[in-house]
């Protein structure tokens, strides 16, 4: 059983429509799809219809931008209920942030000598709920001004990069606790990528305290003494291992659907604890898709 548990849709910054990343994880012989766009649940109902049927099991997520101290962690949150006010408001805050930075992301660009409008920008990100940075570094790619989303990164959009912007993320914790309220189960994404500082078994364990579930030890910014190391610590602490290739089309290298996967018997662990979180925050939350 292949399993792939986050991936991207042009809903926030792949290149596919949702149908088209269902469609494509079919062809890639993939069983199990999980759609987890930034901070959005804008892609469910696509992906929802082009799963029913297609022979791929979709499970409906998001990926949500979180800060822990000085530190940005991406959270994977699995088949919360979309409508509840709390987590709703958040979501609303994060994607105000990612649109707010955009015009000064831009004028910095001038500043450079770079030309590029906001119209510039819209045409890279049709479709999405938030334009963001790698919606800016497309349309640098579209104008010719760099090669792929990995040169404007490294050149002007990274941080500490002459065009970066830092934007509203939501307290970690309190965004775990949130997605538990709301039926949901989280698990951290790409841990130790991404870093200088990587988190510690002790910063994990106080996550699950939380009501952190799992870790994504698969993952390409993982080597594989990094996924070794996150694999042992997971099991002292009994999360669930999971594993991805973190898909945005042809918006990202070297993520083709399945390159990681999640074993069936961790998927099943998810699904048991998304079910138990289902059950006890009362709310009515979205079934996986067969």
């Amino acid at each position: 059983m292949r399993i792939d548990l986050h991936t991207h849709s042009r809903a926030s910054d792949g290149t596919q429509t949702p149908r088209e990343l269902v469609q494509a994880a079919a062809a890639a012989g993939l069983e199990v799809l999980a759609i987890t766009d930034h901070d959005t649940a804008e892609g469910w109902a696509e992906a929802a219809e082009a799963a029913s049927g297609s022979g791929v099991e979709l499970v409906r997520g998001m990926e949500i931008s979180t800060k822990h101290g000085h530190r940005g962690v991406h959270l994977l949150a699995y088949l919360p209920d979309p409508s509840y006010t709390p987590l709703v408001t958040e979501l609303d805050a994060v994607l105000d942030g990612r649109r707010a930075r955009v015009p000064m992301m831009l004028e910095r660009l001038r500043s450079l000598g770079v030309e590029i409008t906001e119209d510039d920008v819209r045409r890279a990100g049709p479709g999405t709920a938030a334009t963001g940075r790698p919606h800016v570094a497309d349309a640098l790619v579209t104008l010719g001004v760099v090669g792929d989303r990995t040169e404007a990164f490294d050149r002007f959009l990274g941080a500490g990069r002459p065009a970066n912007v830092d934007r509203y993320a939501a307290p970690l914790l309190d965004t775990i606790r949130l997605v538990a309220a709301a039926g949901g189960v989280s698990v951290v994404a790409h841990p130790w990528g991404r870093s200088l500082h990587r988190l510690s078994e002790a910063d994990l364990a106080g996550f699950q305290d939380a009501g952190l579930s799992g870790l994504e030890v698969d993952h390409q910014d993982h080597d594989p003494a990094a996924r070794a190391e996150l694999r042992a610590i997971a099991d002292n602490l009994g999360l669930v291992v999971t594993g991805s290739s973190d898909h945005h089309g042809a918006g990202k290298l070297d993520h083709e659907l399945g390159v990681n996967t999640t074993a069936p018997e961790e998927y099943a662990r998810l699904l048991d604890l998304a079910a138990a979180a289902a059950s006890a925050s009362g709310r009515e939350t979205p079934p996986v898709v067969r």
